[in-house]
């Protein structure tokens, strides 16, 4: 079909198509103005962008922005600010400064009010909860500052120390913020776990530690590493052994479980040392090199290979731990051969208490043996002991010494009574 128009109609669609024209010309230049000026942090601009696009709830905000940073006048950057949210009263920023406002003008019931507000436009996000909390904290709002930790730990992985050093100033009750405040997460776990450390808290550590297994959240084997030595620290051995067994039993390292027959773990160095727990540490000393050495052994695939080469060696920095009982007699051997082993004072096998240092065994020098030879003995633990050091000591140590020592195949158990 088709539509004819006369030649005064035509004329009146060309003047309203200029006129929309026009008119939309002129509000996107307005509107470019308006954001033009905006964008520019004085007031005139500010203001004039306001005006220009009065339904802009960012113009309003950015004057109560200018009143409360720059001229520092809060009882008219509230002005602008509830104009703000009156205009947006879902943006959680603009909440939040009108109450921060609002506190300095000593407003506390219209803070609080605002900080509601605040929390409804946005009740999960992280940055919002923690600007929450901390003005709940200044309050003395100590629950619902909790609370909104308690957002902070469950969805910022970036804040969990920070944060929950803060739950710990408020509540510091290790069953009750379990309860009611850490989420079941590792990142929030780990965080409790290292604060009580450095409160050396073994106890509430010990709760932490199993509702972080319970969790079945994945977390890194550093953890466990860091905690078992803090355990040792402490002389909490009844609690490392069975964290150690469960850190073994998580990380597939039951390999690494010593038994009643043989208190040494890994004692014929077929794995790889884990420098952690119960396993076999190492540390890195001037003059001392260690090194699995797959071509002598005495039995099993490879042995321990000792390089010394210097002055002033006191320790091969190589050693175990081993829990075992008071008062028990215990049979302890281990193998050995050495190369050329050069100078006055030499390596022994020594068997210690590792918290008084009472040594309970230590072997002769561990030299002239060409072929592997064997070392060991009996002896009785004291009344309190409770956890042994294994390691390779010099005797005594400050002259130079230079040359080999292979160790392999050691051997500690419970004497029968």
């Amino acid at each position: 079909m088709t539509i004819s128009l006369t030649p005064a109609r035509k004329r009146t669609l060309a003047i309203a198509a200029l006129v929309c024209a026009v008119l939309y010309a002129g509000e996107a230049t307005r509107e470019f103005v308006a954001s033009l000026l905006g964008s520019r942090v004085n007031l005139t601009s500010l203001k004039i962008a306001a005006m220009l696009d009065p339904g802009d709830a960012d113009y309003r905000y950015h004057l109560g922005r200018y009143f409360d940073l720059v001229v520092r006048d809060p009882l008219t950057a509230v002005t602008y600010y509830q104009a703000a949210t009156q205009l947006n009263p879902h943006s959680a920023r603009f909440w939040f400064d009108l109450a921060s406002a609002y506190q300095v003008l000593g407003d506390t019931a219209k803070q609080t009010a605002a900080l509601e507000r605040a929390i409804q436009a946005d009740a999960m996000t992280p940055d919002v909860a923690w600007e929450a909390a901390n003005l709940y904290l200044v309050q003395g709002q100590n629950e619902k500052a909790l609370r909104e930790f308690s957002v902070v730990l469950a969805n910022d992985p970036g804040l969990p120390a920070t944060a929950i050093q803060l739950c710990w100033r408020l509540d510091p009750d290790v069953d009750s913020l379990l309860h009611d405040i850490v989420p079941h997460t590792a990142e929030a776990y780990t965080a409790f776990l290292e604060l009580l450390e450095r409160k050396q808290d073994v106890a509430g550590s010990f709760k932490v530690w199993n509702a972080l297994l319970q969790s079945r959240q994945t977390f890194p084997l550093r953890t466990a590493k860091d905690y078992l030595e803090f355990l040792v620290q402490q002389k909490a051995v009844d609690q490392a052994v069975p964290v150690w067994n469960e850190v073994a039993a998580r990380f597939a390292l039951s390999a690494y479980l010593s038994s009643p027959d043989n208190l040494i773990s890994n004692p014929k160095f077929d794995m790889n040392p884990l420098n952690m727990g119960f396993d076999w540490h190492y540390q890195k000393l001037t003059a001392v090199s260690l090194t699995l050495d797959p071509t002598a052994f005495h039995a099993g695939r490879r042995s321990l290979l000792i390089a010394f080469d210097g002055p002033g060696i006191t320790d091969a920095g190589i050693y175990q731990f081993v829990p075992v009982q008071p008062n028990t007699r215990y049979d302890f051997s281990a193998y050995y051969k050495n190369g050329d082993i050069d100078g006055a004072g030499g390596p022994h096998l020594t068997v210690q208490d590792m918290y008084t240092q009472a040594v309970y065994y230590e072997s002769d020098e561990l030299k002239d043996a060409d072929d592997w030879k064997s070392a060991g003995g009996e002896f009785t633990t004291g009344p309190d002991c409770k956890l042994l050091v294994v390691h390779v000591r010099r005797l005594p140590a400050g002259s130079p010494i230079r040359g080999k020592l292979w160790i392999d195949d050691f051997h500690l158990s419970r004497k029968p009574s």
